[in-house]
């Protein structure tokens, strides 16, 4: 059965980064379709798949991760006008079957990411 997961690690810090929003909306049509929200735990993970079974389809989609507000909660001095205060990762699902893992690596200036394992 294919699903969406996810995890985010600060590399700032070398942590997990807990207590991230992460939106997950789907492109139908032209317009953009919210199926889930989730937030991280202790693990900078989500506690089951953001998206799973049927719901879990072939087609575009985007996490958008709340990492300003993140970074606001650690208690870093950084500018009021943040570098990075959404991440959007826009995606595509062309085999629903399998699992799709999309890990962020964060810090205040900077992110990556890859299709995980």
């Amino acid at each position: 059965m294919g699903r969406l997961t996810t995890h985010v690690l600060d590399t700032a810090t070398g942590r997990p980064a807990q207590g991230v929003r992460i939106e997950l909306h789907r492109l139908e049509g032209d317009a953009w379709v919210p199926l889930a929200e989730v937030v991280t735990n202790h693990d900078g993970r989500c506690d089951g798949p953001i998206l799973e079974g049927g719901a879990f389809a072939a087609g575009i989609y985007e996490l958008t991760f709340h990492v300003g507000a993140y970074f606001d909660a650690s208690g870093l001095d950084l500018p009021e006008l943040k570098f990075l205060d959404t991440v959007p990762i826009r995606f595509g699902i062309a085999e629903p079957g399998q699992h799709y893992h999309v890990p962020l690596l964060i810090s205040p200036f900077s992110f990556s990411t890859y299709r995980g394992s």
